[in-house]
């Protein structure tokens, strides 16, 4: 295929360095299906992709994505969109890769096709999180795993699922085939910083799955389990799918982690994709396929309780109301506190007085008498006795404001 330099740079050898592969680079003349050289300014493959695995990737996963929405509407689960558009991401990634690869100019196929393909597995990674947690609610008497109820369960994780789908979404939209070399780089450090949090619920929440299997063994060896249907193959097959997401996530720090250079072979090989990233998902939807949830939760508690716009309303407005009593009444003791104490306060005060006998005077002066009283009663006389006087400071009792 013959090359035609365009721009003014010469062509340099491509760098050692990981998102410099372009750096230096030429605009080629694209030959058939518009194919370059993967260190051309204008390519937006780092292989060259091909046409019929595409497909027949695609037909296959199509075809999980029928099955499994057959048997959401079979089994009556709601929450089993989420693994559906797993596997649909999954079905128009590769659509759009077998288009791709017969049209790679198409900045559009390249880059829509790359955050597909990167972001599906959450999809199906969330669903696991979200069947786990029906599978506490429906089999354990106090519908909870180590003190985590099975609403927040699944919402905890879904949210943390979320997290890693917005950091890896960020690095894959950084890392585009139109980026430069640097923001390339960067989108890829975001991107596997994104798998790595995903990988680190992952094992938080297998943790979690010992623990109700622990839990599950108890209730059946002391004869309290309060449901006949068997749990182990939902269980193991959770298991399983989870190990398939976690393959996948090593593939591809794997593949970032050694550089975009030609001393790491895994970018430019489609090969390696196929092995360990398509087919571990295809894996993963099959296995859900053969072992639905809806094959074990059947019956009363197997969905969390829906309830009705009105019934929410209702149970909103009552919140509202108990925060409001709450609130009232709080305020009704506080001020029955302040209205239990009572301040004295001193009248304004005279004229200070001018001299230590000015103040104290009449109370000494009254001892005194008294004292001669005592001695005129104790020689035998008989005198009325006065009352001593002292000093009055008029006061007065209020409530207090304050509370003090």
């Amino acid at each position: 295929m013959s090359t035609a330099t365009i721009t003014d740079p010469p062509q340099q050898p491509p760098s050692s360095t990981s998102g410099d592969l372009t750096a230096g680079c030429t605009t080629a003349v694209p030959g058939k299906y518009g194919n370059v050289p993967v260190d051309a300014c204008n390519s937006y493959y780092n292989f060259n992709p091909s046409f019929a695995p595409a497909v027949a990737v695609a037909v296959l996963f199509g075809i999980l994505l029928t099955a499994h929405v057959i048997e959401a509407f079979a089994f009556r689960k709601r929450y089993c969109w989420v693994v559906i558009m797993g596997a649909a991401w999954e079905t128009i990634a590769f659509i759009l890769h077998a288009r791709g690869s017969r049209d790679q100019q198409n900045i559009g196929y390249a880059t829509a096709y790359q955050l597909l393909y990167l972001l599906a597995p959450l999809w199906i990674n969330a669903f696991v999180y979200m069947t786990f947690a029906r599978l506490v609610h429906y089999f354990l008497p106090e519908k909870a795993v180590w003190h985590m109820k099975a609403v927040g369960l699944a919402k905890w994780f879904v949210w943390a699922d979320v997290i890693s789908f917005v950091v890896q979404a960020v690095g894959g939209i950084m890392a585009s085939p139109t980026a430069s070399p640097e923001v390339i780089k960067a989108g890829i450090n975001v991107y596997m910083g994104g798998m790595g949090l995903q990988q680190f619920f992952i094992l938080c929440f297998v943790g979690l799955m010992v623990v109700f299997q622990r839990r599950i063994t108890s209730l059946e060896q002391s004869g309290q389990a309060i449901r006949e249907r068997p749990w182990r193959p939902a269980l193991y097959a959770l298991h399983a799918v989870l190990l398939c997401i976690t393959v996948r996530i090593i593939f591809r720090i794997a593949e970032f982690a050694g550089g975009i250079k030609p001393s790491n072979p895994i970018p430019f090989n489609e090969e390696y994709s196929y092995a360990l990233d398509a087919f571990p998902m295809m894996v993963a939807l099959l296995i859900l396929v053969i072992i639905h949830p809806g094959r074990t939760l059947v019956g009363p508690d197997s969905s969390f309780p829906r309830l009705s716009r009105k019934e929410k309303k209702a149970i909103k407005k009552e919140k509202k109301e108990a925060k409001k009593a709450r609130r009232d009444e709080k305020a009704e003791r506080r001020g029955s506190r302040d209205k239990g104490h009572v301040s004295v306060e001193l009248s304004e005060p005279g004229p200070e007085p001018e001299s230590e006998a000015d103040t104290y005077g009449p109370r000494r002066q009254g001892s005194r008498r008294h004292r001669r009283e005592r001695s005129r009663r104790g020689s035998g006389s008989h005198g009325h006795h006065q009352q001593p006087q002292y000093a009055h400071f008029p006061v007065r009792a209020h409530a207090s404001t304050d509370g003090y």
